[in-house]
């Protein structure tokens, strides 16, 4: 058994190369080999986002708090609030992020392959972002 503490994991500024906005990443775990799977509380001010990208075994996002928008690749923009729980299939190119004026949390889910969870591609337009 091994439990992580409130406030004992990283935690840090999402990187400009995958938001846009401001985005807080909070680490709560990564299991030890031969898991897979890894998780973090992500945290979007009004108008954050990421940008387009794929995670190569899927992702699981738990909404926490606030109201975001998500949107698959070729679909309409989706509503999501507190509860609500997304799943984003392998190789699906996604966004997802805070409206323009709420802030928006969520659990992030996903698993490792080869090394990797996530590509990530070319940033959200402001044209894309607007519902």
């Amino acid at each position: 058994m091994d439990i992580k503490r409130a406030g004992t994991q990283p935690a840090g500024k999402g990187p400009a190369d995958w938001f846009t906005g401001s985005v807080r990443i909070d680490s709560l775990f990564q299991a030890p080999e031969p898991a897979l799977v890894q998780g973090a509380s992500v945290t979007f001010e009004p108008g954050a986002r990421t940008a387009w990208h794929t995670h190569p075994l899927g992702q699981t996002l738990i909404i926490t708090a606030g109201c975001g928008w998500a949107q698959r690749d070729g679909g309409p923009v989706e509503e999501i609030r507190p509860g609500d729980v997304v799943w984003f299939a392998p190789g699906e190119k996604h966004w997802h992020g805070a409206t323009p004026t709420t802030v928006m949390a969520h659990i992030a889910i996903q698993e490792r392959k080869d090394g990797r969870v996530v590509d990530w591609m070319e940033h959200v337009t402001d044209k894309q972002y607007s519902k």
